[in-house]
């Protein structure tokens, strides 16, 4: 094994062991608590949340923007840049948690109901 592999399983490693079942509660609690602890909360308005989250959106658009079409789990990519990738995700997750939030929307349940709603209207080809 040469060092490049023995790196990237490493670091695999690693990545595993901060492995944390967060829920979305867990997020949204966080978030308020770190929205109030330097008075954010009047800024984070439905329409402002909304804006900012469409800038991360457009940043991690970036990321993918001249590369074509990519492998499931990105092989061929470099560390940092899958870094990157998580941290532009994340905060594309995390105003998506603040915004449901700021509506009065409960997300996991809004999700798991229309996850209901999908397989309702795209329903599983039987394969025979």
């Amino acid at each position: 094994m040469d060092a490049v592999q023995r790196e990237e399983g490493e670091a695999k490693e690693r990545r595993e062991e901060k492995v944390i079942d967060t829920s979305l509660k867990d997020l949204s609690r966080k978030l308020e608590e770190f929205a109030k602890a330097r008075d954010w909360e009047p800024y984070h308005s439905p329409r402002n949340l909304l804006l900012a989250m469409v800038g991360e959106v457009g940043e991690l658009s970036e990321i993918f923007q001249w590369r074509g079409e990519v492998p499931k789990g990105l092989p061929n990519w470099e560390e940092a840049d899958k870094e990157h990738l998580g941290e532009e995700l994340s905060d594309v997750l995390l105003y998506l948690i603040r915004l449901s939030d700021m509506c009065g929307i409960d997300l996991g349940e809004a999700a798991n109901k229309k996850i209901v709603k999908n397989a309702i209207k795209y329903p599983a080809s039987k394969v025979s």
